[in-house]
């Protein structure tokens, strides 16, 4: 997509002002663009996303959240595509009765869509966390958790049924997928290689290629799985009504909010007898530090580390240990505040998995996030060489130590005010704001400004920056009532406050057991 009529080059490390390009193009008229393809594009991904001419029912938005191109446009354009789709849902500015032919009107189709987020290395023996790729991460997940607030959450709405408040709330993915770079670094820590050393293409080769493997893994289980023969289902000993569909309705109604993806997987064959396969170990391989299968040259382990590295390591050890022992990991809030679950499991056409393994997974997952209210799983068959399992565990890992550690690094460098930005005073009232019973907003005031501060960032450079932006912005777009400032879309203290709620949330989520009630004495 080539668009450098509006800006050639990047957004120089500034979110705010990738942010700002995205507006620039989505609000300039698609058919007066030199590049033809763009009219495509923008029908394709916002005019008609959602109707039945318009097939596609996922979408992804793949990007970097360290830079400044990529995590200020990516969010822009999901808003745009959620705002389009809604306005559809609730014929929103328009005007049913001047449409000539109603059969070609909205039918509600739903769609899923998902940012898929690649956080910056924020540990390492070189790697400091005052880097500006940390604080733009920072803001990208302040910003995302601030609207899954607002959009799922936020009780001081006034009306749900008033479309035009619905559309102030939009977010722009249904789920965000966390991963990051440490990841590629553990890999090659796992493997013996000099991790502080690794070169940017190989981490960019090892990034995509696990990307690309989750992505394979949910579009195949989107099959149905009546398109099978229900004779191989039985002769492989699986009911079929155990095994379900992942269509968009169900990603839509499964995920949510960050999601961190674990992944592990083993070589199978005709003639490899079900017994001998180590469900046990497929499934703890799944959840430890992200490591090479020598096996299938895959790359396995969990997205995002629940907590330090070292620490982690020694629990994972310590579960294995224990023979599984979930108690080893589940109070850890990453497993113990999950929510909801999605678990693909992808087997070859050749191979036969039995109830007893299955179950035996879905033991697993029971005991290691206890607190889940929706579990969903589905049953691939004759998709991958390999046997393979995917578990996307969602909102809890906003509560992980990268994710908490990148969304404080942002705060204090581009909102705390100068008596707290040096020290670690907020960074303490942050987790205690989390952890008390009562939300104490005040203290979000006296810690932070009303506005985040770009300049912090891009230092004095951005006051020459600014008007530069908004010049073109005008000579873009030749409309005054149109025309949007910078300072229109920077990120305020409501924004820090929602981020925070949204975080108290998922903190003190769980669910109440059944208990079985009698009149019978």
């Amino acid at each position: 997509m080539d668009l450098s009529e509006v800006h050639a080059g990047g957004a120089g490390n500034a979110p705010i002002l990738g942010q700002y390009l995205a507006k620039i193009i989505l609000n300039k008229d698609a058919t007066t663009f030199r590049n033809e393809h763009w009219k495509n594009m923008h029908s394709y991904l916002v005019d008609s996303c959602g109707i039945k001419a318009n097939q596609s029912r996922l979408y992804f938005y793949i990007f970097s959240a360290g830079g400044g191109t990529g995590s200020g446009m990516a969010s822009e354009f999901g808003l745009a595509q959620q705002f389009s789709y809604l306005s559809k849902t609730f014929d929103y500015r328009s005007d049913q009765s001047q449409m000539a032919d109603k059969r070609h009107s909205f039918v509600f189709e739903p769609i899923f869509t998902s940012g898929i987020c690649i956080l910056p290395n924020i540990s390492g023996k070189n790697v400091e966390i005052s880097e500006a790729l940390h604080i733009n991460a920072g803001r990208l997940l302040t910003k995302y958790i601030s609207e899954e607030w607002n959009f799922s959450y936020n009780e001081e709405r006034e009306d749900d049924e008033v479309p035009a408040d619905v559309m102030e709330r939009i977010r722009p993915w249904n789920s965000m997928m966390l991963i990051s770079n440490d990841i590629m670094r553990y890999a090659e820590e796992e493997d013996g290689g000099d991790a502080d050393n690794i070169d940017v293409n190989t981490m960019e080769k090892y990034a995509n290629q696990y990307i690309s493997q989750q992505i394979f893994n949910i579009l195949t289980a989107q099959a149905v799985t009546t398109d099978y023969d229900e004779d191989y289902f039985r002769r492989a000993g699986i009911d079929i009504a155990e095994t379900i569909r992942l269509d968009a309705n169900d990603l839509f109604m499964s995920l949510a909010g960050p999601v961190a993806v674990a992944y592990a997987e083993s070589v199978v064959s005709e003639g490899t007898h079900q017994d001998t396969v180590d469900i046990d170990d497929l499934f703890c391989r799944s959840i430890e530090l992200p490591h090479f299968n020598n096996d299938t040259s895959a790359i396995e382990g969990v997205s995002v580390l629940p907590v330090e590295s070292d620490r982690y390591r020694e629990a994972i050890k310590n579960y294995r240990k224990s023979g599984y022992d979930a108690s080893e990991l589940n109070h850890l809030h990453f497993f113990k505040n999950c929510s909801s679950i999605v678990s693909i499991i992808s087997l070859p056409r050749d191979y036969k998995l039995s109830f007893t393994a299955l179950n035996r997974l879905k033991m697993h997952l029971n005991r290691l996030c206890p607190n889940t209210t929706l579990k969903r799983y589905a049953l691939v068959i004759g998709a991958s060489a390999n046997l393979s399992l995917t578990t996307l565990i969602a909102k809890s890992p906003c509560l992980s130590d990268d994710f908490l550690t990148l969304m404080v690094a942002y705060m204090k460098r581009c909102f705390a005010r100068d008596d707290y930005r040096y020290t670690d005073e907020i960074d303490k009232a942050i987790i205690q704001m989390i952890q008390d019973d009562e939300f104490d907003d005040s203290l979000v005031d006296k810690f932070f400004t009303t506005y985040e501060n770009p300049a912090k960032i891009l230092d004095t450079n951005w006051y020459a920056i600014k008007p530069m932006y908004e010049k073109k912005y005008r000579e873009l777009i030749d409309n005054n009532q149109r025309f949007v400032s910078i300072n229109d879309i920077r990120l305020d203290i409501n924004n820090v406050k929602n981020a925070i709620k949204y975080l108290r949330e998922i903190y003190r989520h769980r669910i109440s057991k059944t208990n079985v009630l009698t009149l019978n004495g």
